[in-house]
């Protein structure tokens, strides 16, 4: 199996240049952890996580992304196994990787849970 099948396809990002207030709101509202974060041509540059915004809890209004941004972060291709990306979650200790076209275009974003479900999902085939 390979990251394509498994992972979120366009998801939810946010612009470096958008305040962390809007990350937070946008978090919320979906019920995730972590936003991508692309150029205005839908290039990944960086990443955000729930808890690069509580480091700054207090100033969300005011603070742009790029104050918290996590720059090159790790991703993988559409086309890496599914056990790879599990690899590095695991050894790198992270919960999720967006998921990035030889091009540089964020395509989908892979977590724990995408993984979690993937393999209830091939144990337990709904009917």
């Amino acid at each position: 199996m390979v990251v394509r099948d498994w992972m979120t396809e366009k998801p939810e990002t946010i612009r470096p240049t958008d305040v962390l207030a809007l990350a937070q709101e946008k978090m919320a509202k979906g019920g995730f952890r972590r936003l991508p974060v692309v150029d205005d041509s839908g290039h990944l540059i960086g990443i955000i996580t729930d808890r690069d915004l509580r480091e700054h809890k207090g100033f969300l209004p005011t603070t742009r992304v790029t104050a918290a941004i996590v720059e090159n972060p790790v991703t993988v291709s559409p086309d890496d196994t599914i056990e790879a990306a599990a690899h590095l979650m695991l050894e790198r200790k992270i919960g999720g990787l967006p998921v990035v076209a030889s091009d540089g275009q964020l395509v989908g974003i892979i977590t724990e849970t995408d993984l979690l479900s993937g393999f209830v999902q091939r144990r337990y085939p709904r009917k």
